[in-house]
């Protein structure tokens, strides 16, 4: 894999597991809902490094509103009393990500 975002995504995915498993036992809407958004961002990573042009960034601006939507589930899992104290190295993680495909997305 080209991009090095999508090793960072995938380290998201494995610090994410043990959340995503606590907030599915409370709302499996939600559950899935951040499973889908956390595996959209790697997925979209990979798609996007073997795509060219417009289909590149596409999929760049796909990723990075997944990893902005994983950020936002786990923000409402905090305010509905499903988790607590949301890993401050997740949220760093997501922003990381986040940036990455900003940057990305204006070259």
């Amino acid at each position: 894999m080209a991009l090095r975002v999508y090793g960072v995504a995938i380290e998201m995915l494995k610090m994410l597991r043990p959340v995503m498993e606590r907030i599915g036992t409370k709302d499996p809407n939600l559950g899935y809902q951040i499973r889908r958004a956390a595996t959209s961002v790697a997925l979209n990573l990979s798609e996007g490094a073997y795509s060219q042009g417009r289909n590149e960034r596409a999929r760049w601006h796909t990723a990075m509103g997944s990893a902005a939507e994983v950020r936002a589930c786990l923000e409402v899992a905090d305010a509905l009393g499903y988790i607590e104290n949301v890993d401050e190295a997740l949220l760093d993680t997501l922003d990381r990500i986040v940036a990455t495909l900003h940057r990305l997305t204006r070259r």
